[in-house]
Order: C-alpha cells, then structure tokens, then sequence
C-alpha cells in the first residue's frame, strides 16, 4: 500500500471521486500544510493554521497507479484558481499535491506541465505541488460526510459550482459529425436523441459473459458483469454502477411517466433509466439500452486500458 495527499478545496467533496475506485483501501478527510499542530476545523477554517483541507488516500498501486490517481484529481478542481476552490474562499481551500517520494513527485511534476500544456485552460496552473508533511485527520463528524449528510452534500456541492465547473471543462461531449460516423444509426439515437431500442432485440440483454461494460462514446467503466441480471424486461438490467460518480440522474417526464434517467457522468450518453423493483441490497434497476455499451471481456481488460478492475474477477 502506498499513501496520496490531495488537496482540492472542501473534502467532503473530494472523496467521493477516489472512494469507489478499484485498489483504493481507504480515505480520510483532514489537515496539511500548515504549522499548527493538531489544528481543529474551525482553527483551519480561520485561515491562521497555514493548513489546507485534504484528503490521504490509502491505495494499492499496482492495481491503481498513481498516474491515474493523478488524472482523477485534476478532473475534480479548478487548477488555475490560486485563491480557493469554487465557493470557498481563502488559503485552507488551495490546491496542492503532497508528494510522499521522489516519484511521486516526478510523476505530479509531469502531469501538471502536461495540463499547462493541453491547452484546456487559459490561465497559468496554480495547484502547487510540495513535499508531504503531517497529516491531521480531520473530525469524525466530517469522515464520509456525503454518507452521513447526504441532503445536504448534494446540495453544498451543486450550489458551490464544482459540478459546473467539472461539466464545461472535463465533459468528453464528441463531436456530433464525428459521432455519427462513428456510432451506428441505433448507437447514436440512443446515446445522443435518448431513443431507446427494442426489447430482447439487442446485443446485450440475454448476454452472459464476464467482464465491464463501458461507454459507447467516452470508453468510460459504467457497471460491472458481477452486477447484470435477468430481469426478464428484454433490456440489460444491474442492481448498481461501477462507481456511481460515473453516472448521473435526472428526472424523465416523457411518455406520461415519471421515471429517472441515467446518463454518463463524462460523455453526457442517454444510458436509460433507474428504477426501485431491482434485487440488490439498493432495490436498484439500472435498465440500460445495449446500445450505449460496449463489453470489455474480462480477459483483454488489462490490453483495452481497464487493468485496474481484473482484481473484480479472480482466476479460478
């Protein structure tokens, strides 16, 4: 196991991106960077402490590499603001990599002159990287906060800006002339028109193989082989996504009904829709159009850029 600090701005909202991730082993909400010793949140939140809030991710590289741990954090803050993070103002909600070694630190270096150099933002990039020091772990009343508090979670971080934000600059939206080259004429009016093809008349409604399935458009994990089951409906149906911070939801009022939406996170895909009859511990059904899919085959996930999820399905 090895140890990633990150700063992002509140860390309420910068666990949720890493937590469901495959080799991550824990997270913990807390204080860096400054010179008071055991600091509590309201001395951080005073600005007097010279800490940053962060979050120290316990991880296993060999399945999780820091690389990507490293493309995730970006995709989470907005690197180029020197002064806080979105809504919250002030030195406690800095952007900054601590590095615990001479390779993480060579491999954040990298990643943020790649950034600088991608062109995706016009604004020099702020987030510092510096040498990990002590880190306080914050109270328990902030330790998985979204799970605790969820109201009012959803609701701080929408009103902060940060899902805004992360939308415009990190949103994997293709081109729509491209798409339609690229996509069958049912792949794209489902990804793109929310269509919805016919029942038990698709690729993977009855299919059976081991593996992920992943975006159409973006190539991004969306739900798991370990979490398909017949539900007789004639559409593929799972009891939960691979991370649910891959999917998004918004209310669908068409046809008459009332239903809920699903949709990628990065690509913005009409996936289909959630309902309450499923038979997980949720009660969840993602009813999923084959069409918005692609079956990564358990045995090419390391070749296809998915190793990290082989952990999922152990060899016999």
């Amino acid at each position: 196991m090895e140890k990633a600090t990150f700063a992002g701005g509140c860390f309420w909202c910068m666990v949720t991106p890493f937590e469901e991730m495959p080799g991550i082993h824990g997270i913990v909400s807390g204080y860096t960077g400054g010179h008071t010793e055991n600091p509590t949140y309201e001395e951080v939140c005073s600005e007097t402490t010279g800490h940053a809030e962060a979050v120290q991710i316990t991880f296993d590289p060999e399945v999780f590499p820091y690389q990507k741990l490293l493309d995730l954090f970006w995709r989470q803050i907005d690197p180029t603001d020197a002064g806080g993070q979105f809504y919250d103002r002030g030195e406690s909600y800095r952007t900054a990599i601590f590095t615990h070694n001479e390779e993480q630190k060579r491999l954040a270096e990298e990643s943020k002159r790649e950034l600088a150099e991608s062109g995706r933002f016009d604004k020099p990039i702020a987030t510092q990287i510096v040498p990990a020091g002590v880190f306080y772990p914050a109270e328990e009343y902030h330790q998985g906060y979204h799970k605790k508090n969820p109201t009012h979670y959803k609701r701080y971080r929408t009103g902060s800006g940060r899902d805004a934000f992360i939308d415009r600059h990190w949103s994997m939206r293709k081109d729509q002339g491209e798409l339609r080259e690229r996509l069958t004429p049912i792949q794209y009016a489902v990804t793109q028109e929310n269509g919805t093809e016919p029942p038990f008349r698709n690729e993977f409604w009855n299919h059976k193989g081991e593996g992920i399935y992943v975006d159409i458009v973006s190539g991004e994990p969306l739900f798991s082989s370990l979490d398909k089951f017949d539900s007789d409906c004639g559409w593929p149906s799972f009891t939960k996504p691979l991370n649910m911070n891959n999917v998004k939801g918004q209310m669908d009022t068409t046809h008459g009904m009332v239903r809920m939406e699903v949709r990628s996170q990065q690509a913005d895909s009409h996936l289909g829709h959630v309902f309450d009859d499923g038979p997980g511990p949720d009660g969840l059904r993602f009813c999923i159009n084959s069409a918005s899919l692609r079956f990564i085959p358990k045995q090419d996930l390391e070749k296809e850029g998915y190793g990290e999820y082989i952990q999922l399905f152990p060899q016999a």
